[in-house]
């Protein structure tokens, strides 16, 4: 049983979702499931922005991002490992980028951008919840400060491990880039990415060159507007988001969130008990992941034998890999099925 920080456990009847036979992407079938998918995302995250679909990894919207909205130079904020992947994409894609770097365990908060946010500052970018660390930094407080500085930058916010985990409040956010995959929190296999667009971001993108084709914002949205993909789509995977959004939608987003509270409080309260307590800073912890400080225990001995009884985690991640190991809480996850992993956990640390 996976309670990895992606991808992660993948139910039966999702899985079975899945195995509708083929339809092709351009047939009446196709518009009606894209359509579909588009309609039920924004109920769910409570939003009316554009929602487009590619497949790939987070990263390619990250990175499309970028190409379509910077012309030279942007902020990048980052308290972790993937924080910094946003900045290299910058440097990789010739754009100017001014760093701020808050210490791995901390919240980035509106103090640390004071007086940053420059005129030829074009757009803002940072990870709502960095997974290396386990910290949920609050994003509509970051984005209302930049707007402040500079009503004319963009936002672009990583929400990969936050999205449909914890409420992100999206409207109050005010981004123009939200950025998620299927393999975190919507609990499916890995294989398509998915943009939150506004629509400064697309008239920004009419103004800046070398977008690339499969990053193109502008062609995506053509498609998107008669409920086409602009590539091939992994259709088979489109079944199963569709499906996974009509089981969250019947949850109830609110309880959605309020499970992944409890599940990783409980894993909390275990950390305090038994380790070192957990790595993030109290007040800005992620709900979908628990980072637990390691101590002494010798994880990938542990982690071995907790294999042997059927169970997986993660490792650390980055500057903090020998310090912590996580805890993934996404998906269909329930705290049920935590307490029963910590239970064999502890055995395991018994022995």
């Amino acid at each position: 049983m996976l309670y990895t920080v992606g991808p992660v456990y993948v139910a039966p009847d999702t899985l079975e979702s899945m195995t509708k036979p083929m339809i092709t992407h351009r047939s009446g079938e196709y518009k009606e499931l894209h359509a579909s998918i588009v309609e039920k995302i924004r109920k769910a995250l409570d939003t009316d922005m554009e929602v487009f679909l590619v497949a790939g990894s987070a990263t390619v919207f990250n990175e499309g991002a970028i190409r379509n909205g910077v012309n030279q130079k942007c902020l990048g904020i980052t308290n972790g490992s993937f924080g910094n992947r946003l900045i290299e994409i910058d440097e990789l894609n010739g754009k100017t980028v001014e760093k701020v770097e808050v210490p791995w365990g901390k919240a980035m908060r509106p103090e640390h951008i004071e007086g940053k946010v420059g005129k030829d500052i074009e757009a803002v970018h940072w990870v709502a919840n960095e997974s290396s660390t386990g910290v949920f930094s609050d994003s509509v407080a970051i984005s209302k400060e930049v707007s402040a500085q500079n009503p004319d930058a963009l936002k672009f916010v990583d929400a990969v491990t936050a999205a449909f985990a914890m409420d992100l409040r999206i409207k109050d956010m005010d981004a123009d880039a939200v950025v998620f995959g299927t393999q975190k929190d919507l609990a499916l296999p890995p294989g398509m990415a998915i943009m939150l667009c506004s629509e400064r971001l697309l008239e920004k993108a009419k103004t800046v060159k070398n977008r690339g084709f499969y990053t193109d914002l502008l062609k995506i949205k053509k498609q998107n507007d008669v409920n086409y993909a602009l590539t091939t789509p992994p259709v088979s995977l489109m079944y199963g988001l569709d499906y996974q959004l009509d089981k969250m939608l019947k949850e109830g987003m609110q309880a959605r969130y309020r499970r992944h509270e409890e599940m990783a409080s409980i894993c909390e309260r275990w950390a305090e008990e038994k380790l070192a307590g957990v790595f993030p800073e109290e007040g800005y912890r992620s709900r979908s992941m628990a980072v637990l400080n390691r101590g002494p225990l010798d994880f990938d001995a542990f982690h071995k034998k907790l294999k042997a009884r059927g169970y997986e985690i993660s490792n650390g991640y980055g500057d903090v890999k020998e310090k912590t190991f996580r805890i993934g809480l996404m998906g269909d996850l329930t705290p049920a099925g935590i307490r029963e992993l910590l239970a064999a956990m502890e055995s395991v640390m018994e022995e």
